[in-house]
């Protein structure tokens, strides 16, 4: 007999990191896509019988406040029912569909709220019904003019210190590379360190009742001490500072990669209930250790 190839199909996955902070990888979607499958109940025994008032499946898109947990916000409901009120007497299965199903905002795991999308399947009964749910993680694509922006600041003291940096953009997707370049137009301090910290700031709720956290989520070193004229300068090199060296024109490129790091996509007033967005935070530390630092939304 001539053997037959093994057909296997498989799902786009993705992970997001749970409530205990582990990685946790569930089935991918996007805004708009078709969410179907199959419901097995498998009964436990042979020859049982399961009485049930009926069959149905959900699709759920919640948020959800740690501190206001019984206060979940459905922005999305969708049900179908899959059998009318009786009994099953074998392993049953039940196809299901929810079609070209609007998904208006990307899943989130964040410090005080989270926003999950989901399928809920029950068997009502008369006195305890049967559950469970399966989790879905949603992307939403966007897109952008070409034409961006480049960002400009400075950070400085008053006859002390004079640094601007720059950017190349002020849009970057989770796996683009910021390319940038600082410049040291005043030094007359002896910098001992200087790092670039992207920070999340989550804001849950408005006004003076509104939670706001941060959360350092990547940090790049530049350097160690000032750059000294006429001396190489890469980032993360490591050169001496002569005593009252000031400095005019000198410049450190930088190219900071995302990939890798736990970053979500700007969020601004989802469901009227939080807002996440990032900052860049460039550091400057002297010999006694004072900090200086600006922050770039």
């Amino acid at each position: 007999m001539k053997k037959h190839g093994k057909l296997v199909i498989t799902f786009a996955t993705a992970k997001i990191r749970g409530e205990d902070g582990q990685q946790e990888t569930h089935y991918l979607f996007y805004d708009g896509e078709t969410i179907s499958g199959t419901v097995n109940v498998a009964l436990k025994k042979a020859n049982q019988k399961l009485e049930h008032q009926g069959i149905r499946i959900e699709f759920i898109g919640q948020i959800e406040v740690y501190y206001d947990r019984g206060n979940q916000q459905d922005f999305i409901s969708l049900t179908k029912d899959l059998a009318r009120p009786g009994e099953l007497t074998q392993n049953s299965s039940f196809h299901f569909e929810f079609h070209n199903v609007e998904k208006p905002y990307e899943s989130y795991m964040g410090i005080n709220v989270k926003l999950r999308y989901f399928l809920r399947v029950t068997i009502v009964r008369r006195i305890t019904d049967i559950t469970r749910e399966m989790d879905l993680i949603v992307h939403t694509l966007s897109s952008y003019p070409d034409a961006d922006s480049n960002l400009k600041m400075d950070v400085g003291i008053e006859d002390c210190l004079h640094i601007e940096f720059e950017y190349n953009k002020s849009r970057y997707h989770l796996q683009d590379v910021i390319v940038g370049k600082i410049y040291f137009v005043l030094v007359r301090i002896k910098i001992k360190h200087m790092e670039i910290t992207i920070i999340k700031s989550e804001t849950v709720g408005s006004g003076p009742n509104a939670a706001k956290e941060t959360d350092s989520v990547a940090k790049f070193e530049i350097m160690d001490g000032a750059p000294v004229r006429g001396m190489g300068r890469k980032p993360h090199s490591k050169i001496e500072v002569p005593d009252g060296v000031i400095l005019i024109g000198e410049s450190i490129p930088i190219r900071l990669f995302l990939a890798g790091h736990d970053l979500a996509p700007t969020m601004r007033d989802v469901g009227k209930k939080f807002s996440v967005r990032y900052l860049l935070n460039l550091v400057l530390v002297d010999e006694e250790d004072r900090r200086y630092f600006k922050q770039q939304v």
